[in-house]
């Protein structure tokens, strides 16, 4: 049974990540502008704010439509003062906060009696394509009211890490994102370099409760019809972690967040499947049982390799072998497939290619911990950040 479900939900991967050979959906330019309100909480962010400060303000697109807020989060250095000297506003969050849903929570209400049509949101470490905002605002103009930008990478081949982090969200751009927008379906929140439009905030609110705020935005507008588009030319870089205890510490808190999520939503996910056949709330869904799925895996793998250790079943270690062998073979080949339908140059990721199925290896492990330890009281701990770039020199390597 469990197989069966494994399977299935490879199967249901494989057929939605192919649609992204289906004819692009495009959005029309519009010479028509929209006011925003740019958002980036920020926690003790001196090493990395500056630059993306300054790739803000080098936006083309007309500075009076839209105003910087950086939401200082408790900071004990000097990330106030670098936002100000870049010539930002400033939202000092001196409540207690636990979580970047908070920050946001804290942002949204103070800006809410002003003028703007739309939200969006980056972290502090990323830089920002110059045309990002115009992208935005053509994607705003076509009638979406939330939409997720296309994630780049500023560290592709800093480690192996790094790497696997780049093609990790360069897969789930190009065979999640894309391949979503391509069906006239909804796309995934993810993160940072998103909008959001004041209409919906007003209609939904916004109180996120969990680890991941993005992917439990996205099972709330799965629940109220509220479509996300995918912009992949509106580019934000953002920094990857560099270490293996780094990445594991946030991608304990992405499959925390998870469970998180399915335990908030998954009754109403259901009931809007059964009462509206709605394909989006279907997808959501699968995703949140990512690590559940992953978990069923390895116990199912453990259980038949003990069963065939105990038999003295050869013959059936072999077929396991060849099976982890195809599943190498095929993650390179989907890091492949996805680096190229970008247009991007293998080489600045080879560490991750070469490594990629070790990275996935090593997530279920943490979907396990996440698994057992989903009802205790988690914190939201910070990824230091450090990789001092400006967007001069991204676009002069010009990764896309």
């Amino acid at each position: 049974m469990v197989d069966i479900l494994t399977a299935a939900y490879l199967i249901f991967y494989i057929i939605t990540g192919l649609c992204v050979l289906k004819s692009k959906k495009k959005i029309s330019q519009t010479d028509k502008k929209h006011k925003f309100a740019v958002i980036v909480p920020a926690r003790n962010e001196e090493k990395v704010i500056g630059n993306l400060l300054k790739s803000l303000n080098k936006q083309e697109y007309p500075k009076e439509l839209y105003d910087v807020y950086v939401a200082v989060n408790n900071c004990t250095d000097r990330t106030k003062e670098i936002s100000l000297n870049n010539n930002v506003q400033v939202i000092e969050c001196n409540t207690p906060v636990k979580s970047k849903g908070d920050a946001l929570r804290i942002v949204f209400n103070e800006l809410n009696a002003k003028d703007y049509e739309a939200y969006i949101i980056f972290d502090a470490d990323n830089i920002v394509h110059p045309q990002f905002i115009n992208k935005m605002n053509d994607c705003f103009e076509a009638g979406y009211e939330l939409a997720q930008g296309f994630r780049d990478s500023k560290n592709v081949s800093d480690t192996w890490i790094s790497s696997c982090y780049s093609i990790h969200y360069l897969i789930h751009n190009v065979f999640l994102n894309k391949a979503r927008m391509n069906l006239d379906k909804s796309s995934f929140i993810n993160g940072t370099g998103f909008m959001i439009s004041k209409k919906v905030l007003d209609r939904q609110g916004y109180n996120a409760q969990t680890l991941t705020e993005d992917i439990e935005l996205t099972a709330k507008c799965a629940i109220n019809n509220e479509k996300i588009a995918f912009v992949e030319d509106a580019i934000t870089y953002d920094e990857q972690p560099t270490t293996f205890g780094e990445s594991w510490k946030q991608r304990k808190r992405w499959s925390i967040g998870t469970i998180q999520c399915l335990n908030l939503y998954t009754k109403r996910l259901i009931k809007k499947i059964f009462k509206k056949s709605n394909f989006t709330s279907i997808d959501i869904l699968i995703f949140l049982l990512s690590p559940i799925v992953q978990f069923l895996g390895l116990a199912s793998f453990i259980l038949h390799f003990g069963i065939g250790l105990l038999d003295g079943m050869y013959m059936n270690y072999i077929g396991k072998l060849f099976t982890i062998g195809i599943g190498y073979f095929a993650s390179v080949a989907l890091s492949i497939a996805a680096i190229k339908l970008e247009k991007k140059k293998a080489l600045p990721y080879i560490k991750g290619i070469l490594t990629l199925p070790i990275f996935v290896l090593s997530w279920i492990p943490i979907n396990v911990i996440a698994c057992v330890s989903q009802r205790k009281q988690h914190k939201w701990e910070k990824v230091e950040h450090t990789k001092d770039v400006s967007i001069d020199k991204i676009l002069e390597i010009n990764y896309k």
